[in-house]
């Protein structure tokens, strides 16, 4: 800790000397209320590095910025991310107006990590970003973020604020969801987003996005790209590749498009393969993977104020190295689709009526072929399907000042797969044993939710409420399983409340507090899973359809402090859980011998989460800006007074950007200091580590307007280190260290 320290006031040193903010003129813009034509005073706005409030008569000053948009943000009007031709306008008239549409309440941060951008600063993913085969990784940016990792290369499954798994609602524009197929979560939801028809993804932190389903611990939202409807057809397009010299990865994405006056329709694609990468010692760690995916996507103004989207996603994965599991992931299949038709009235209470559906299909297999074993006692294999389906209708009211939206949903997810084990040796040489993983397990949830927003004076209250009726079973248990338990089908209820204030303390501070009580069921694996090694340590697990519904209270306090050099935030929060779901060991016999024995899951009474994440960004005149951002979580289980296990470390991240030569010309510094982690669960086995420091350059030029060439490396000191939430690869009896140095080229080219 003492180290960390250090660190962090070597970043406060280093941020001093850059403080000084230098005046800069630049064009004067104005931003009226779209109803009584009144100015909009102290809406905060960002435009690349430029940042700041507008003053009384609505007005803020800007120099034109051709690789940034304008993002403005109010507490009474919500968010508005000026398009292009949106833009355009205003500069060239000098004003515009703002229709008030409050946004829902919740401690939110929005991420972009593409040059020369940061947290907060733009929603839009970049083409670098896009090119990237795994969301799980990008969302490692923030150090609000950690992931769980079983390979060097795929499979991110990330952890928000010490919440994992089923703890953590991963949804795509509000709904869709895909549920791992693999036991051993080798293809996590997070692994399946079709990255090219993102626009952003929304970390929203805490209970309290019950809009979007029950997230216990907090909701990833990732957002498509919204239509632009054009009056003559065109076409238009992307295509990015990237090169990495460690592990010789090779990525590739496009898109290619055609718009209309009724239409914006479109296909997207990428490609990836890489082979194993050294890490800084120079040893050679496993992480070949291959990865592809294709889809076509369509928005369609079906008339006055309709609009139908439509997406189809179909993902490939082949020979993904996992070596700290006893498999290899060998395919990995997945069909995600969704359709959405939205219907607008004007000046009416009722202005929109939205319809959802989607279908995700995961189908999987993994085994231990690619392994190198002497002497191969077996050969295993476990082929795996899920299926999610679900469905939603919402409507949003605008009674008075307030804004209302309702609707109900419905969610189904089932998973089926057998772990098929032939002996090659031994006294069952020849035989083949199968293992029911999955039992066939199928969860339905029926839901009800309202989210409530009302501006008062200089602040703004919000209500939003949920209710879930889950209903889980198993369509094919095994003998033993219904032996154990008296009842394996259950129907549980679970709500969800959640009150929040947000108020401007002035122009330049903010402060917001909410409060929400959350309850979720078990999941599939919690529930169902039979006998299979899918934890921390090599226990096997067993699932426990008894379980009670694992309910959050939290508090969560924000302040944010922003002027147009300077932006403060600080986010707060505390939660108790009851009824906690984890393992506990037991005296059954595991299936495999070389298991030490076998966990279920079961509820513990009390545990405790808290933690804080804060970040300052600070702009250095017209062309430097500099962020300095961190997050700790402290997890305790009260029931055994002892560390949660999988708590990420203090994470701080410092970062120096640069734009050079009219724009043209992009750098960025960057130095990552993660401490040490001595707070482990021994119940669990957890293993203390190292504490270690990254430093990392990258570059772009733009050569032409639609031409870009990018430069990075990652890890430049080549430390030798590893993440405290990557797993153990336990047949070497050692860690499964990151990649050291890292060179990167990439290309990227807009049409």
């Amino acid at each position: 800790m003492k180290t960390i320290f250090i660190y962090l006031l070597q970043a406060m040193l280093l941020m001093a000397p850059l403080a000084i903010i230098h005046a800069q003129e630049g064009k004067p813009l104005q931003i009226f209320d779209a109803e009584d034509g009144a100015p909009i005073s102290g809406f905060r706005y960002q435009y690349g590095t430029q940042l700041g409030s507008s003053d009384t008569s609505g007005t803020i000053f800007l120099r034109r910025d051709p690789d940034s948009r304008l993002r403005l943000q109010h507490l009474r009007y919500g968010t508005w991310e000026l398009t292009e031709s949106a833009f355009d306008r205003l500069w060239e008239t000098g004003s515009s107006t703002w229709q008030p549409e409050w946004m829902e309440l919740s401690p939110v941060s929005v991420i972009s990590i593409g040059i020369p951008q940061e947290k907060d600063q733009q929603i839009a993913f970049s083409a670098r970003e896009k090119l990237h085969h795994d969301a799980g990784a990008l969302l490692n940016e923030n150090p609000m973020i950690s992931s769980i990792r079983k390979s060097g290369a795929f499979g991110f499954d990330p952890v928000m604020r010490g919440f994992k798994y089923d703890q953590i609602n991963v949804v795509v524009d509000g709904l869709q969801s895909a549920t791992a197929a693999c036991p051993n979560r080798m293809d996590p939801p997070t692994s399946q987003i079709a990255l090219g028809r993102m626009q952003k993804v929304e970390l929203l932190k805490g209970p309290h996005a019950l809009r979007y389903g029950i997230g216990l611990g907090g909701t990833l939202n990732f957002v498509s790209e919204a239509p632009e409807f054009v009056e003559n057809p065109a076409t238009y397009g992307r295509f990015s590749s990237m090169w990495e010299q460690n592990g010789q990865v090779l990525r590739n994405e496009g898109k290619l498009g055609w718009r209309t006056q009724q239409a914006d329709m479109g296909l997207i694609g990428s490609w990836s393969r890489g082979s194993d990468y050294r890490d800084g010692a120079g040893n050679t760690v496993p992480a070949s993977f291959m990865r592809a995916s294709v889809g076509f996507y369509g928005d369609f103004a079906t008339g006055a104020g309709e609009n139908l989207s439509v997406n189809l996603n179909r993902n490939f994965a082949r020979d993904v190295a996992f070596p700290t599991l006893p498999m290899d992931l060998r395919k990995d299949d997945t069909w995600m689709a969704n359709a959405r038709f939205k219907k607008s009235f004007e000046g009416r209470l009722l202005k929109s009526i939205t319809q959802s559906a989607y279908l995700s299909k995961v189908d999987h297999l993994m085994d231990n072929g690619l392994r190198e074993i002497n002497p191969r006692m077996m050969d295993a294999r476990t082929p795996a399907k899920t299926a999610n389906a679900g469905g939603r209708v919402e409507g949003e009211w605008h009674p008075g000042t307030g804004r209302l939206f309702a609707g109900l949903d419905f969610r189904s997810e089932k998973a089926e797969g057998t772990r098929e084990r032939t002996f090659l040796m031994g006294p069952n040489e020849g035989k083949t044993l199968l293992d029911n993983a999955w039992q066939e397990a199928l969860i339905q949830k029926f839901g009800v939710f309202t989210a409530y927003s009302l501006p008062l004076k200089a602040g703004m209250f919000s209500i939003s409420g949920r209710l879930d009726m889950n209903r889980a079973q198993a369509l094919d248990p095994t003998v033993e399983f219904s032996q154990q338990f008296e009842e394996i089908s259950t129907v549980q209820a679970n709500p969800g409340l959640s009150l929040g204030w947000q108020n401007d303390l002035s122009d330049r501070w903010q402060i917001g507090i909410w409060l929400a009580r959350v309850s979720r069921s078990g999941s599939l694996t919690e529930r169902y899973i039979h006998y299979f090694p899918v934890g921390l340590d090599p226990h096997e697990l067993l699932g426990n359809p008894q379980l009670q519904p694992e309910t959050n209270n939290q508090f969560d306090l924000s302040l944010q402090h922003r002027t147009e050099g300077l932006s403060i935030s600080v986010s707060l929060f505390g939660a108790y859980l009851n009824d906690y779901i984890t393992g506990v060991r037991t005296d059954l016999a595991p299936r495999l011998p070389q298991s030490p024995g076998v966990r279920q899951f079961v509820n513990v009474e009390e545990v405790l989460k808290t933690g804080m994440e804060w970040s300052i960004e600070h702009r250095i005149g017209g062309n430097w800006s500099q962020s300095l951002m961190a997050a700790y979580t402290y997890g305790q289980d009260l029931r055994h007074q002892e560390p949660l296990p999988e708590i990420a470390p203090l994470d701080l991240r410092y970062s120096l950007q640069g734009k050079h030569l009219d724009g043209k010309l992009t750098s960025v510094l960057r130095w990552r200091a993660v401490a040490a982690q001595h707070r482990v669960s021994s119940r669990f086995g957890e293993s203390t580590t190292p504490g270690f420091h990254l430093v990392d350059l990258e570059g772009g030029y733009r050569l032409l307007p639609a031409l870009t060439l990018r430069a990075s490396v990652h890890n430049l000191l080549d430390q030798t280190y590893y993440e405290h939430l990557n797993r153990p690869i336990r047949s070497q009896a050692g860690p499964l260290f990151a990649p050291g140095r890292n060179f990167r080229l990439m290309v990227s080219v807009d049409f």
